[in-house]
């Protein structure tokens, strides 16, 4: 299997995972946010897609098909795995997992508290797993928060989804003979992103600060602002090479000059919809003025299109 058909396979199972592939008709955004709520939607495609597993290096492997990209670490004192994904999803996850290796799940990293990326923490933490996440990711899991983008209010996670292992900047974890380390961006995507990297394979997962190839949701409502998406961009160049594999909280995996072009999309984006709003222009306004529109063909055609995410940039700037 070649490159393209492999980041085409990958793009696909993103793109039913999230609820943007049903019955063969793919949802725009227009639509899929016109429902009640796009984690209804979400769930219900979760719990209908395959989960694919692709091997990268260093006993790395990358599953996808349950919201969020996972990442699951094999070697001789067990599994790691960063982020869980959706509940409903839990069979398929737990079967690509046994395909890989039969040792016991014994760690699970939340890169950060969304439902596509964490919801999975009850039933991976019963079968033996400790938790670890950033000090927010704990605080907003354990609160009721209503995301009004996606028009859903989530309730408090049981006492087994909490992580039991928390930090404030910075964790370091030795397990299957390399030193794991993770790192608090600062509010970006949400106020508890962090990122974890493997120095022995040289794969950095950077959870939602990366949606390789799509406009990244910003969550508001938990503390996200373009600005921290952007300083997290920079982080995440500063810390890597172009030997780097880098792991998205959505889309392929990557690489460091994809990860400029993302980062240099947000940067030309927050100047043109700030002008725009610095200009006087309504909200609505600076939508119809496309601000995006250099950066749509390549960005805006999957989960947010250009119009909502001038909506999310403008409400920062």
């Amino acid at each position: 299997m070649n490159k393209e058909q492999t980041n085409k396979i990958s793009r696909v199972g993103f793109l039913r995972s999230v609820g943007i592939i049903t019955a063969g008709t793919i949802l725009m955004p227009r639509s899929l946010f016109a429902q009640n709520s796009p984690v209804i939607t979400i769930k219900n495609e979760a719990a209908k897609a395959s989960i694919s597993v692709q091997s990268l290096r260093g006993n790395i492997y990358l599953l996808q098909g349950s919201g969020g990209n996972i990442a699951v670490f094999n070697g001789p004192e067990g599994i790691l795995m960063v982020d869980g994904g959706i509940a409903v999803s839990r069979k398929k996850i737990a079967a690509a997992i046994k395909g890989i290796s039969t040792k016991p799940i014994k760690y699970l990293i939340n890169t950060h508290w969304h439902f596509d990326h964490a919801e999975g923490n009850e039933w991976i933490h019963k079968t033996g797993a400790t938790i670890i996440a950033h000090e927010n990711t704990k605080k907003n899991l354990g609160s009721k928060i209503t995301v009004k983008d996606w028009n859903y209010t989530f309730p408090p996670a049981p006492k087994e989804a909490l992580p039991t292992i928390i930090f404030r900047d910075e964790h370091k974890l030795k397990f299957n003979g390399t030193e794991i380390q993770m790192k608090y961006y600062k509010p970006s995507h949400t106020d508890c992103d962090i990122s974890v990297y493997f120095p022995g394979a040289d794969i950095l997962h950077v959870g939602d600060t990366w949606w390789n190839a799509h406009y990244p949701f910003i969550d508001h409502d938990s503390g996200g602002t373009i600005d921290g998406m952007i300083e997290a961009s920079n982080y995440n160049l500063s810390v890597t090479t172009d030997k780097t594999m880098i792991i998205p909280g959505h889309g392929a995996v990557g690489n460091r000059n994809q990860l400029l072009q993302f980062r240099d999309m947000l940067v030309a984006v927050r100047e043109k919809v700030g002008a725009l709003k610095k200009d006087g222009r309504t909200m609505q306004e600076t939508v119809d003025a496309k601000p995006t529109a250099a950066f749509d063909a390549q960005y805006g055609n999957f989960v947010l299109n250009g119009a909502f995410f001038t909506k999310l940039v403008y409400a920062d700037v």
